[in-house]
């Protein structure tokens, strides 16, 4: 029998100052559920769960002169989250176009680097 039998977290990383727009991301726009932090670090993380799996992600400040660098910008490092449907694919599609096209302050420190419109050449519906 193996000794892993799933994953419990994934730890992701923003930049200092950011966990407004990535609780408005990973909250909001992906639907994840919020989940409380420990007191002394409530400025420093957020967790959120993954639908009732028992598995969560994890927010965490980066190091701007390692992890945002233009090399690490163009390293293939990413989630790739689990969906139940195609539709509820699209849904999550057009969710994340409307938070990298939204407009505000908000919308401008947590936008997405890079989006595919949904429905237009290359968003990945017909992969």
């Amino acid at each position: 029998m193996p000794l892993i039998t799933g994953l419990h977290h994934v730890n992701l990383i923003v930049p200092p100052n950011t966990l407004p727009e990535a609780n408005a991301f990973y909250g909001k726009t992906l639907g994840l559920t919020p989940r409380p932090v420990p007191q002394l670090q409530k400025d420093r993380l957020a967790w959120f769960d993954i639908g009732t799996s028992g598995q969560q992600v994890h927010i965490a400040f980066g190091r701007p002169e390692v992890d945002f660098t233009e090399e690490a910008k163009g390293a293939s490092r990413h989630p790739c989250f689990k969906v139940g449907s195609l539709e509820e694919l699209g849904e999550l599609q057009r969710r994340v176009w409307g938070h990298f096209r939204g407009v505000g302050e908000e919308w401008e420190r947590g936008r997405p680097l890079g989006c595919d419109e949904p429905g237009k050449e290359d968003s990945g519906e017909n992969s």
